[in-house]
C-alpha cells in the first residue's frame, strides 16, 4: 500500500468527519461513510493493512475503557443503574432475538445481532450529556451508571467469546476458559498492586514522553501476550492491560497522552467497517437495518421508562435518561467483527449491525439534543409513572411571593445566596445535582430539586408571583425555555441570566431578558477600573492585587466549606 493510498483514505476521513460535525453528529459516522465511499469508488483491494491498524485502534480504545473505568463508582449510584442497566440488557436481548429470528437469522447469529443491540455508546452519550450540561443531573447520572454497567456486561461478553474457538463450545473448554480468565485477572492483579506503582512513579518522574512510550509498549505487548499464550483476544489484553494502569496516580496522564493515538487507528478501523458495508453486500439487509433500527430507537428507550417508573422515578427524568439508550456502541461493532473472526457471523450481518449503528447514532444525537420539545410533544402519552415518586419536590413548602427565584446552586449561586440572606427576601433555589441539592437541604435552605423546564417545578416555585428570576445555570435550551415560560405566564419578574457568548447575550436580550451577564466583558470591566483606580501605577496595582487575592482567598475557602 502506497503512502499517497494512505494519504487518500485519511483524507477522506477528514472531509467526511468534517461534513458530521457541521451535522451536529458523532465523527465515527464520517468515518464509517468515508469506509463506504473508499470501497465503491477507491478499487482498494488490498484492505489487510487496514485491519491490522483498525485491530491497534481497537486495542487502544480498551485499553483506554480499562484505564478510565472506575467501578468503584457502581454502588454510589445506587439499585437503579444496576436493575436499569442489567434490566436493559436483559429485554433487549430477548425482545432482539425473537425479532432476529422473525426475520430468518439462524440461531446464532440472532443472539449476536440481539446482544449488539443491547450497548449503547458511553463516548458519544458522555460527549452529548457534557455538551448539554447535564453530566450532573439526576437522568444524566443515572444513565452514566448504567451505561457503565453495560460496559462492564460488553467486556465480560467479549472476553467469553475471545476464549473459544469457532463453533467449539464444550464442558471442558469453558472450564479452561473459566482458569485461563482467572490465571489473567490474578497477573493483572498483581502487576497493579506490586510493580506498577513504583515503577510507573520513576517513569513519569522522567518525563511526559517516556511515560507515553512505556504505557503504549506495554497496553500492545500484554495484548499479544493475551493473544498467542491464553487464547484471548488483543482487544480483550488491551482492556486488562488498561485495567492495570486505572488504580495509578497517573492513569490520567497516560490517557490524556494515549487518546490521540487510540483516535488515530480508531479512524482506521471505522474506515475498515464501512468498506465491509460494500464487501458484505447492502441490498439485502436494508429492510432488516431499518427494522432492527426502529426497534432500538423506541424499544430500548421504552424498556428504560418502564424501569425506572417501576423503581418510582417521575416519568420525565425515565423518559430523559431513556433516550441515551436510544442507540448502538462501538462494542456492538466489535462484537460483529469478533463473531466474524470465530465464524460465528457472515460479511452481511456485520454491514446489517454497522447500518443499525449509522443509523440510531444519526437519529439519536437529535433526539438527545432535542430531548425537551421531544418530552413536550411526548408528554400526554407517557403512562410510566407511579403515584408516588422518589422525585417529590423537595425543600421547604412555602407559598412564595415577592421572591426571589435563583436557577442553580452551584459555584455562582454559593455568591448569590449570602446576599439573599442578608437582604431578608424570601428566595428559592432550584437545582437539578444531587449533590449540590444535598448540600444545600442540609444547611436548611429553601431548595427544590428539579429541572426548571419542568411545568411542575415552575409550577412548585409560584413564578408568577416573583419579583426577580436569576439563573447561573449555562444550558442555552434551558434558559431559552425559561424566558419562553415567562412570556406565556406573563410573569412581570426581573430576569438576569449568564452566557459566555456575546451573540447569546442578545438573544437573551432579544428574548425579554432584563440583564445578561458576559464574564468575560465583567472581567474587561475590572481590569479597566483597576487601571483607572490605580492611575497605571505599579504599587497600587500590587495592592488592589493584593487585596482580590484575599478576597479570592475567602471565597474560594467559603466553597470548600460548603461543597
Amino acid at each position: 500500500m502506497e503512502i499517497s493510498s494512505i494519504a487518500l483514505l485519511i483524507g477522506a476521513a477528514a472531509i467526511m468527519a468534517i461534513l458530521a460535525s457541521q451535522l451536529k453528529q458523532p465523527l465515527l459516522i464520517g468515518y464509517l461513510v468515508a469506509g463506504i465511499l473508499i470501497a465503491f469508488f477507491g478499487n482498494f483491494h488490498d484492505l489487510e493493512f487496514l485491519e491490522v491498524f483498525s485491530q491497534i485502534g481497537v486495542t487502544l480504545l480498551l485499553f483506554l475503557v480499562g484505564l478510565e473505568m472506575n467501578i468503584s463508582e457502581l454502588p454510589s449510584l445506587g439499585k437503579v443503574a444496576l436493575v436499569t442497566g442489567l434490566g436493559q440488557i436483559i429485554f433487549t436481548s430477548f425482545f432482539g432475538f425473537i425479532l432476529a429470528s422473525v426475520l430468518g437469522y439462524s440461531g446464532l447469529s440472532s443472539v449476536y445481532i440481539a446482544v449488539s443491540l443491547t450497548f449503547s455508546s458511553t463516548i458519544i452519550m458522555m460527549k452529548l450529556l457534557s455538551e448539554k450540561n447535564d453530566l450532573g443531573s439526576l437522568y444524566g447520572r443515572i444513565a452514566i451508571g448504567f451505561l457503565l454497567v453495560q460496559d462492564l456486561v460488553a467486556m465480560l461478553i467479549l472476553m467469553f467469546l475471545s476464549g473459544l474457538e469457532a463453533n467449539v463450545m464444550t464442558i471442558t473448554s469453558v472450564l479452561l476458559l473459566i482458569l485461563k480468565a482467572i490465571l489473567l485477572l490474578l497477573i493483572v492483579l498483581i502487576f497493579s498492586k506490586y510493580i506498577f506503582p513504583r515503577l510507573i512513579d520513576k517513569v513519569a518522574s522522567s518525563g511526559s514522553e517516556l511515560l507515553f512510550i512505556v504505557s503504549i509498549a506495554w497496553a500492545l505487548t500484554f495484548s499479544v501476550f493475551v493473544s498467542d499464550k491464553l487464547g484471548f483476544t488483543l482487544e480483550i489484553g488491551g482492556f486488562l492491560a488498561g485495567l492495570a494502569f486505572s488504580t495509578l496516580p497517573e492513569h490520567l496522564q497516560i490517557a490524556s497522552r494515549t487518546r490521540p493515538l487510540r483516535d488515530f487507528f480508531l479512524t482506521i478501523f471505522f474506515l475498515f467497517l464501512g468498506t465491509k458495508l460494500v464487501v458484505g453486500g447492502v441490498g439485502g439487509v436494508i429492510v432488516p437495518a431499518i427494522i432492527f433500527s426502529v426497534f432500538v430507537l423506541v424499544g430500548n428507550p421504552l424498556i428504560v421508562l418502564i424501569l425506572m417508573g417501576l423503581l418510582r422515578y417521575r416519568k420525565r427524568t425515565s423518559f430523559f435518561a431513556g433516550l441515551t439508550v436510544a442507540q448502538i456502541s462501538e462494542f456492538s461493532l466489535i462484537l460483529m467483527s469478533m463473531g466474524l473472526a470465530l465464524g460465528h457471523v457472515s460479511n452481511s450481518e456485520v454491514a446489517l449491525v454497522v447500518i443499525v449503528g449509522v443509523i440510531t447514532m444519526t437519529l439519536s444525537t437529535y433526539m438527545i439534543m432535542g430531548a425537551e420539545k421531544l418530552y413536550s410533544i411526548l408528554d400526554p402519552v407517557l403512562i410510566f409513572e407511579r403515584k408516588k415518586t422518589k422525585e417529590i419536590s423537595l425543600g421547604k413548602k412555602t407559598d412564595y411571593k415577592d421572591h426571589v427565584i435563583l436557577i442553580g446552586g452551584d459555584r455562582t449561586g454559593q455568591e448569590i445566596i449570602p446576599l439573599l440572606k442578608k437582604a431578608g427576601l424570601p428566595f428559592v433555589i432550584v437545582d437539578f445535582n444531587p449533590k449540590v441539592f444535598n448540600k444545600l437541604y442540609a444547611e436548611n435552605l429553601p431548595v427544590i430539586f428539579g429541572d426548571i423546564t419542568d411545568p411542575d417545578i415552575l409550577a412548585d416555585i409560584n413564578i408568577n408571583n416573583a419579583r426577580i428570576i436569576i439563573s447561573t445555570v449555562p444550558s442555552p435550551n434551558d434558559n431559552f425555555s425559561l424566558l419562553e415560560n415567562i412570556r406565556l405566564h406573563g410573569v412581570k419578574a426581573a430576569t438576569i441570566f449568564i452566557t459566555h457568548e456575546i451573540k447569546r447575550a442578545l438573544e437573551y436580550y432579544n428574548q425579554g431578558a432584563s440583564m445578561v451577564i458576559v464574564p468575560e466583558m465583567a472581567a474587561g470591566d475590572v481590569i479597566r477600573n483597576s487601571l483607572q483606580k490605580s492611575n497605571f501605577n505599579k504599587i497600587e496595582l500590587r495592592e488592589l492585587g493584593k487585596k482580590q487575592f484575599e478576597k479570592t482567598t475567602i471565597r474560594f475557602k467559603h466553597l470548600q466549606s460548603v461543597l
